[in-house]
């Protein structure tokens, strides 16, 4: 499960769809909005992507964990739009038969998504202004 929404995530969806009966182990991440960013109180925040470019890096990703551990389904959801304060904008599961792998692979996809999927944050503080978030994406789109 690869895909780019604009509706709330459903976690519980998502995680069941990692799930196998030869899974030891099914780690998930979720990234939330927070209240706050460098001080400044966070009202929202609004993302935006190049959505066939980005399912196609998240999918590049996954190949790439596939390659370096033994896990047995992985799931990336990010939303687009607007995302309230404790809501997650995306979330990561993976299954393995062990904790190690599930724990590694989940974390190597966020660092990549973060590094490589073109996904850009827009911030809303509090006292109405608003920043694009520093974008960690380098490669060219």
């Amino acid at each position: 499960m690869i895909e780019i929404i604009t509706e709330k995530i459903e976690i519980e969806k998502v995680v069941q769809s990692v799930v196998t009966s030869g899974s030891g182990a099914v780690n998930v991440f979720l990234g939330t909005t927070r209240n706050n960013n460098r001080g400044k109180p966070v009202v929202k925040l609004e993302y935006e992507a190049y959505e066939p470019m980005a399912t196609k890096k998240i999918n590049e990703i996954a190949d790439e964990v596939r390659k370096r551990w033994d896990v047995h389904k992985i799931a990336v959801v990010h939303r687009t739009g607007v995302v309230a304060v404790g809501e997650p904008s995306v979330v990561i599961a993976v299954s393995s038969a062990h904790r190690d792998e599930a724990f590694s692979a989940c974390r190597y996809i966020i660092d990549r998504l973060k590094e490589i999927v073109p996904i850009w944050k827009r911030e809303y503080f509090d006292d109405g202004t608003v920043e694009w978030s520093k974008s960690t994406h380098s490669e060219k789109i």
